[in-house]
């Protein structure tokens, strides 16, 4: 599985890629203005970090201008991968840029249906959305079985499947499990995933018993 970190943050994401775990990025419109940068600039210092896929999302609605804006975005890396929304007007951009070899995630898929539909318009991923509907009841997990079931019983189908609204570490291992491609998460869901405490016990325990030895590996 690849990891995406979801987040408009230069520092975490700088941080996160030194690790070498990182595969790509996330943004929004949300992420962006959190962030209170230029959105365009901050595109272009994230592809210079990530050499991998950086979702930029279009800002309009209707066909003409999120396929001006998608063009546009286009322009400022390699490696952007434009963002449009899951409807009948972000399927066209999606067809007509994918098309052209530009990588398109569709985002905001909360159905099997959906998830069908932006793979026929040729999305290089599609992002259904967990957390959210996992906030109305519903079975966000659920929706990534079978998504990835479907792809998998049709092979001409060349969509990766981006785990998206991650909230805990179990999200991503489950879709892991479930054969999705990547899971694009918040920089802190991403540490939690270091964490358990028997291995804080156990290097608490080998670094006690190291300094009784009074050795040094390296000289002073």
């Amino acid at each position: 599985m690849k990891f995406f970190v979801d987040t408009a943050e230069l520092k975490d994401i700088q941080d996160l890629a030194a690790t070498g775990l990182l595969d790509g990025v996330t943004t929004n419109p949300s992420l962006i203005a959190k962030s209170g940068k230029n959105f365009i600039e901050l595109i272009k210092e994230i592809c210079k970090v990530v050499p991998g896929p950086v979702s930029a999302e279009v800002a309009s609605t209707d066909y003409e201008s999120m396929l001006k804006e998608g063009q546009y975005l286009a322009t400022l890396a390699k490696n952007v991968t434009v963002k449009v929304p899951l409807t009948p007007a972000g399927l066209k951009v999606c067809k007509e840029l994918s098309g052209k070899g530009t990588m398109v995630n569709v985002t905001l898929c909360f159905s099997p249906a959906q998830a069908l539909l932006a793979a026929k318009a040729g999305a290089t991923f599609v992002s259904p959305f967990v957390g959210r509907l996992d906030d109305i009841g519903q079975d966000g997990m659920g929706l990534i079985k079978e998504i990835c079931e479907m792809y998998q019983a049709q092979p001409h189908l060349k969509t990766q499947v981006l785990v998206a609204s991650v909230r805990h570490p179990r999200h991503v291992i489950d879709a892991a499990k479930m054969g999705a491609h990547v899971a694009t998460c918040p920089p802190a869901i991403i540490h939690q995933l270091f964490n358990h405490p028997l291995t804080d016990k156990g290097l608490a325990q080998f670094v006690a018993d190291w300094a009784k030895t009074g050795q040094k590996i390296l000289a002073a």
